[in-house]
């Protein structure tokens, strides 16, 4: 996708396909965009698990259930981009999408480096049970691909990148520094801890053309508080019961 801005509205273009985005959409965006930011601030308390496992203190065991409970997470991810690719396949929300869901991929691709690590095979990974409020976020993403707007699933990816990246950016270096694993082992985290080339324009403009075409902004604001409290359990389902 190339976003192209010149005198008049901003335009973005997919081969043949264009959609232009009025000046009033941006900057509606932009104040939506930065105000439900500092709502999910607000709502941050922290993260035991990073914390403990910046001070090497999460046991292997532990480990492994991240390992075990991304594998599920992801696989239901990439579907979910997926579907709303087709949901929603005009400019510019479905290129958005089908580039998560390609992003979710190769993430998936990772994903065995990290297991392996740990001692676990492809076949641990598929026989782990998973937790139910660890997989409350993959679950809500779901729902919201087969219920939701384009504006609610790009607000919430959005609003809440921040936040998911610089967990993953920790989790990358604590495996690295506190527990021995190489660069390829932790790669999964690092892919995810940098934001993909055109994230930021791709998701404000489906974001712009969702509220043009008629989608409600305070929707879009619900998902994307909901999207970072279920996070929030993930991680808050890993630290549960360490000391």
């Amino acid at each position: 996708m190339i976003m192209m801005v010149d005198s008049g509205p901003m335009v973005l273009t997919d081969g043949p396909e264009s959609v232009a985005l009025s000046d009033m959409a941006l900057i509606e965006v932009t104040e939506l965009v930065k105000r439900t930011r500092g709502r999910i601030s607000r709502a941050s308390g922290g993260n035991r698990f990073l914390d403990l496992l910046e001070e090497g203190l999460v046991p292997l065991e532990r480990l492994a259930w991240l390992a075990g409970e991304e594998f599920r997470i992801v696989d239901s991810d990439r579907r979910s981009f997926g579907l709303l690719s087709s949901r929603f396949p005009q400019v510019p929300a479905g290129e958005f999408f089908l580039s998560l869901a390609q992003g979710e991929d190769h993430a998936f691709t990772l994903l065995p480096d990290y297991a392996a690590a740990l001692g676990w095979s492809e076949k641990d990974l598929i026989s782990y049970e998973p937790r139910p409020r660890a997989q409350s976020y993959p679950a809500y993403l779901a729902q919201r691909a087969v219920f939701g707007t384009s504006s609610e699933v790009a607000l919430a990816m959005l609003a809440n990148l921040e936040e998911w990246g610089s967990y993953c950016a920790r989790t990358a270096t604590a495996l690295r520094t506190r527990y021995g694993l190489s660069e390829e082992a932790v790669a999964f985290f690092s892919y995810f801890a940098e934001t993909p080339p055109g994230f930021i324009e791709q998701a404000t403009a489906v974001i712009a053309a969702g509220l043009e075409a008629g989608e409600d902004p305070d929707a879009a604001v619900r998902a994307a508080d909901f999207l970072h409290a279920y996070e929030a359990d993930f991680w808050a389902t890993l630290a549960e019961g360490l000391p």
